[in-house]
């Protein structure tokens, strides 16, 4: 298992598209592949919790690090920000757009956590390469 791979990006709008696209090209050239049902649970995981450090964890000028490990088990990723507020789960409703990010991944990841750092936090979730049986 080699050391983990990790891109600084600039907060804002683009900032989940550029995660993903790092990540993607990250897991293809990986020393252990991923399946397509893993590569869309990463990415979708991935996108929320970019997507929660933009809104809620950054403020304009700052950047966040995202960091891909993958072993022969799983694929971990982590969003770090300058902010130790963790995030919270919402009430999800018809009416509301937003509030489901942390519902997503609760319902993908295997398991998630957020981790305090000196200067902020980090929020991480686990993503089994293969499907396990039910």
């Amino acid at each position: 298992m080699g050391q983990p791979a990790q891109i600084v990006i600039p907060t804002g709008p683009e900032a989940a598209g550029q995660a993903r696209t790092y990540v993607r090209e990250v897991l293809a050239n990986g020393d252990f592949p991923v399946g397509a049902a893993c590569l869309d649970d990463v990415l979708l995981i991935l996108s929320e919790l970019v997507t929660n450090s933009y809104r809620y964890g950054t403020e304009p000028g700052d950047s966040m690090r995202v960091v891909v490990l993958t072993t022969p088990v799983h694929v971990r990723i982590e969003v770090h920000d300058p902010v130790r507020r963790h995030p919270e789960f919402r009430e999800t409703t018809e009416e509301r757009v937003r509030g489901r990010g942390l519902h997503i991944v609760d319902a993908l990841a295997a398991r998630w956590d957020v981790d305090d750092r000196p200067f902020g936090k980090a929020v991480w979730a686990e993503v089994p390469r293969y499907p396990t049986a039910n």
